[in-house]
């Protein structure tokens, strides 16, 4: 049966390939991103995207007047948004931790509080974070601003799956290992990741599908890199 599924981050990477995996499976996807044409380009009928920035709280207001609108019900959300600087924490100014946590934290945070009126009981909110993220995992120079938030996202999914465990939706989290996208080669160039962008999102398409009927408030490390 189609699903009604949310994606942030769209325009590129991961979250550009969910969008064909998603719609090409049957499923009705509203496509959610700053830059709105990658998408729109598609032209696929079961697809739905405009302009979203997700810190701006006019845009979140769209969402959730698209929603009252368009769809009674959304099954999955996959904050997929991401926001990596890679600097020296010496060089790190105000603008880059707002930034960062701004997008990779604060916005997911308010556009799962807009959706979640519209969620059910099997309902599922799967949040990107990183490998970065995980305490004890191994950490890079440069990724002050980038992990600490990813780490942030990670306590937000357990707190809510708490918070909702009795009425729902599930609350989930993959920390991802490196995946070749543009937002990685923009900060580490030349740097080569073993998985692509269509294989992860693959997973993470099963995943959020499949996986509330097995987990809730649980941080999944995706990754075949060691440590």
């Amino acid at each position: 049966m189609p699903k009604n599924i949310i994606i942030t981050g769209t325009s590129r990477g991961i979250g550009y390939e969910l969008v064909s995996l998603l719609t090409d499976a049957g499923h009705n996807v509203l496509a959610l991103s700053r830059d709105a044409a990658p998408v729109s380009g598609l032209d696929i009928s079961n697809c739905m995207c405009f302009s979203c920035d997700i810190t701006d709280k006019k845009d979140i207001t769209r969402v959730k007047d698209f929603l009252k609108k368009t769809w009674s019900h959304v099954d999955v959300l996959i904050n997929n948004s991401g926001y990596l600087v890679n600097k020296p924490f010496s060089k790190l100014n105000w603008e880059d931790f707002e930034d960062s946590y701004g997008v990779n934290i604060f916005g997911a945070a308010v556009m799962t509080q807009a959706v979640l009126p519209f969620m059910k009981k099997d309902g599922h909110v799967v949040n990107i974070s990183s490998m970065g993220g995980i305490q004890g995992s191994m950490k890079f120079p440069g990724l002050a601003a980038y992990s600490s938030s990813k780490g942030a996202i990670i306590t937000l999914t357990e707190v809510l799956a708490e918070e909702y465990k009795e009425t729902g939706p599930s609350f989930n989290c993959l920390a991802l290992g490196s995946v070749q996208t543009e937002m990685l080669e923009e900060a580490f160039p030349g740097l080569k990741a073993a998985v692509t962008a269509k294989e992860m999102a693959h997973y993470i398409m099963d995943f959020s599908l499949t996986g509330h009927t097995m987990y809730n408030g649980k941080i999944l490390q995706v990754s075949n890199s060691t440590p």
